[in-house]
């Protein structure tokens, strides 16, 4: 048997947009069970995210420490944002966002691994990179703002951030996904084996 997710798409007979934010919306759907039954399914529409695992000469992570207020707490993160355009190139994304929240730049790029964060509740698809040969970026630092205005950068190394999301100190998502994806890739074929920085993403089309 092989393991792997696969499109399909149940029937919809009803679909309205109760909610419309900044960045996101809710999506109410009535949707046909295998049974005939027609249920309501509510859930966040989402445009989509990257986010970069940058690993420096030493094997430290370069890390952010945020406040997340949804959950009341200052999270340590990796680089990440929105795909603001649709149809955005995440590999530009994922560069504009390693400069803006840490004003670094990586000279090899790959594709660490591609996850839906909530499938349950949201659609949203996120692009984890692995960046490496980290050099500080050339020009002015980007201005930020509100949460970002209070953000620390630091430089972990690996071995405390694996030892930190084993132990439940760490919870952001892109960081447990992207540290644990990181030791896997190390242990099997190698960072040579992982996708080029350009690989086609299907949950998120993009052109090159």
């Amino acid at each position: 048997m092989q393991v792997q997710d696969t499109p399909e798409e149940w029937r919809v007979v009803a679909s309205t947009t109760p909610f419309k934010g900044n960045k996101t919306s809710v999506r109410t759907d009535d949707v046909v069970m295998p049974d005939g039954s027609v249920v309501r399914r509510d859930y966040q529409v989402h445009p989509g995210s990257v986010a970069v695992l940058a690993v420096d000469d030493r094997d430290r992570v370069l890390v952010l420490r945020q406040y997340r207020h949804p959950v009341r707490q200052k999270l340590w993160e990796i680089p990440a944002g929105l795909l603001d355009v649709p149809g955005e190139n995440p590999l530009h994304a994922a560069q504009r966002e390693l400069y803006e929240e840490a004003h670094a730049k990586a000279g090899e790029w790959r594709v660490l691994t591609d996850v839906y964060t909530t499938p349950g509740g949201c659609d949203e698809a996120v692009r984890i990179f692995l960046a490496r040969d980290l050099a500080e970026a050339e020009g002015e630092r980007y201005a930020v703002s509100e949460e970002e205005a209070d953000m620390e950068v630091a430089r972990v190394p690996l071995d405390e951030l694996v030892r930190g999301v084993l132990a439940g100190e760490l919870h952001n998502n892109c960081l447990v996904v992207g540290v644990l994806s990181l030791v896997a890739a190390r242990a099997g074929d190698g960072l040579d084996a992982l996708r080029p920085a350009e690989a086609p993403w299907p949950a998120r089309p993009f052109e090159r």
